[in-house]
């Protein structure tokens, strides 16, 4: 049984046409020639591929099969070219990750800065969304790669350090809880709090850590990043949880004090996941070891893409 690109392609354009017509025109062939193809691989299989009636065409069994096979296939050929191409015009490529807003806010930029410098030719597009989002879009091959909070069920995934990511309170200066040092989400439901806005994976975490209790955070203001988040703590408006890489930033240049949460799901660990490091093309694979690069008290290293990592 002996199938080329050229079948596979054409399966796949008649499948998204729903006709062999529209297949034929996606393929740049002519009727005549997709027909023949498509008989050919069923005469080849002895079965039929598909139903044809005026309206257009429905696969069988063996067509749906066949169908799925031809997409891996060729994405797997998309990523030999984009490999291969590293060693000719030079890298090309688009990177789509998802990332819980910690990442996004406090560690991207830094982490990519040194990678998007070598690579003019490579794009990334970021997208914040919950951890739990994020796992679900890389399972469903959605996304390239998630960075995401370690107290997710990464089971199935390949995982790699990236940052810690405590979540800490931030008070002004003045405020009756700034002595304290530590303390507890269930101590901070009466006081008014200064939030991101609506939607953001920050604050769905703590909203979902409230409920467990049957209490509901009262937010005063919303806003769209940790730095106004600060500003409006520091003029009193209300208390603030952020990561304490955001606090740490801004307690050198503002009236505020940051106060480490004493619950355990604050102490959280951003990982990276995936489902395959050996699945990704090199440029991806190089981001990705940048990436871990920075990981506190990890080696800069990933593994061999000869096969994966250990995997939760």
């Amino acid at each position: 049984m002996r199938f080329d690109l050229t079948d596979l392609k054409l399966m796949l354009h008649v499948a998204e046409a729903g006709t062999i017509t529209g297949g034929a025109r996606l393929s740049h062939m002519t009727l005549a020639s997709a027909s023949a193809r498509v008989r050919a691989m069923e005469d080849m299989l002895g079965m039929p591929l598909m139903t044809r009636a005026k309206q257009g065409v429905q696969l069988t069994a063996p067509g749906h099969t066949l169908v799925h096979h031809a997409r891996s296939v060729l994405q797997q050929m998309d990523r030999l070219r984009d490999d291969l191409d590293e060693y000719g015009k030079g890298l090309k490529g688009h990177v789509r990750i998802l990332c819980n807003t910690a990442a996004l806010s406090e560690h991207i930029p830094a982490a990519v800065e040194g990678f998007l410098t070598a690579h003019p030719r490579i794009s990334i597009e970021f997208e914040e969304r919950s951890s739990q989002d994020i796992v679900d879009a890389v399972r469903m091959r959605s996304c390239d790669i998630g960075i995401v909070a370690d107290s997710v069920d990464l089971g199935g995934l390949q995982i790699l350090p990236f940052r810690s990511d405590r979540l800490t309170l931030v008070v002004p200066r003045e405020h009756v809880l700034a002595g304290r040092r530590s303390v507890a989400l269930t101590e901070l439901i009466d006081f008014d709090f200064v939030g991101l806005i609506e939607g953001s994976a920050l604050q769905e975490h703590l909203a979902a850590h409230a409920r467990r209790d049957g209490r509901q955070l009262h937010y005063r203001v919303r806003l769209r990043n940790f730095d106004a988040l600060c500003r409006m703590v520091e003029l009193g408006i209300g208390i603030g949880i952020v990561p304490d890489a955001a606090a740490r930033r801004c307690v050198r240049s503002m009236k505020i004090r940051r106060i480490p949460l004493s619950d355990p799901w604050a102490d959280r660990k951003l990982v990276i996941c995936m489902r395959r490091l050996d699945e990704l093309p090199a440029y991806l694979a190089e981001l990705v070891s940048q990436l871990v690069a920075g990981a506190p008290a990890v080696a800069a290293t990933i593994p061999s893409r000869a096969g994966p990592s250990s995997v939760d």
